[in-house]
């Protein structure tokens, strides 16, 4: 009886065996076919582990591989970190990146490279610094990244009044700063006063920057980097220097030029021509004769413009 409960729990632990057996293999096959058609659908790509900012070297401990949807891998990113870390290739960030953002060809120096300010420009674009205060920076709250107008402020003469006025300039909007001084990092959030400001401006809007640091004082006004450019500008001179005195326009030398061609012209009095002196004067009266069929009458008549 006892041989018998033996034989019954041994097949039954032979049973329990194979069933277990039987559901790790099904299980294995199963995650052996996910492995095998997941790379399918994925892609090897370099992402940062950590916030990489302007200037910060590419180094092993930064970056890491994950998989990517292979549909939807952004161009000129990495598919192996030797190409950042290898010896002699070693590159510098020149935009921000992000944990977890892909690295990009684009927003790092070139193979041994270094942290230039002209890596950061855009194509067609070109940097220039102007000179600012705390006043013409607004308060040092101006930072690399924001979005700023540019006044300018210039004496105009006025020829005709014989005085110097001054007025205010809209010189440009919609300008991106890409430094203040030799701080070039967009992620900077502390207010730091600067005695220079790089704007990334096209080569005729350079050249309007040359010439207003020549004429004039620069100011930089900062604004929301939504807003859209005014297409009327106006200008400010110091007659508008009082609350509610500005009326749309700016009367320059050039305005009142333009207002005297509109103004009517004074009536002019015809002189008259005197009577020269060596001609005797006629008489005042004239005789007149009037003929009636055969028969004539004289009349006296005075002359025209006689008394």
């Amino acid at each position: 009886m006892g041989q018998r409960r033996s034989l019954i729990i041994l097949g039954f632990a032979i049973l329990l065996g194979l069933a277990a057996v039987f559901i790790a293999n099904a299980y294995l096959s199963s995650a052996e076919q996910q492995q095998a058609t997941a790379p399918q659908g994925m892609a090897k790509v370099v992402v940062a582990t950590m916030p990489l900012a302007f200037g910060a070297a590419i180094t092993p401990e930064k970056i890491k591989i994950v998989d990517w949807p292979a549909a939807s891998v952004p161009p000129g990113s990495f598919r192996d970190p030797v190409q950042l870390t290898s010896l002699g290739k070693q590159r510098v960030v020149l935009r921000q990146i992000e944990p977890g953002e892909p690295i990009l060809t684009s927003k790092l120096s070139a193979e041994g490279g270094r942290a230039t300010m002209s890596g950061v420009l855009r194509p067609e674009m070109r940097a220039v610094a102007v000179r600012v205060n705390d006043v013409a920076a607004a308060g040092g709250f101006v930072l690399p990244g924001d979005t700023v107008d540019v006044f300018v402020t210039r004496t105009l003469r006025d020829e005709i009044g014989g005085g110097d006025q001054q007025i205010t300039d809209v010189l440009l909007q919609s300008t991106r700063v890409i430094a203040i001084d030799q701080n070039a990092n967009d992620t900077s959030k502390d207010p730091a006063i600067g005695k220079t400001a790089t704007l990334e401006v096209n080569q005729v809007d350079a050249q309007k920057l040359v010439l207003g640091q020549q004429v004039g004082q620069l100011t930089l006004v900062l604004r929301n980097v939504t807003d859209e450019p005014n297409p009327a500008v106006q200008t400010v001179g110091t007659e508008d220097l009082r609350d509610g005195a500005y009326v749309g326009g700016f009367a320059g030398p050039r305005s009142r030029v333009a207002d005297l061609a509109y103004l009517p012209a004074p009536a002019m009095r015809v002189a008259r021509r005197p009577v020269p002196r060596n001609v005797t004067a006629l008489p005042a009266t004239a005789s007149v004769e009037i003929v009636r069929g055969v028969t004539g009458t004289s009349y006296e008549v005075k002359r025209y413009g006689s008394r």
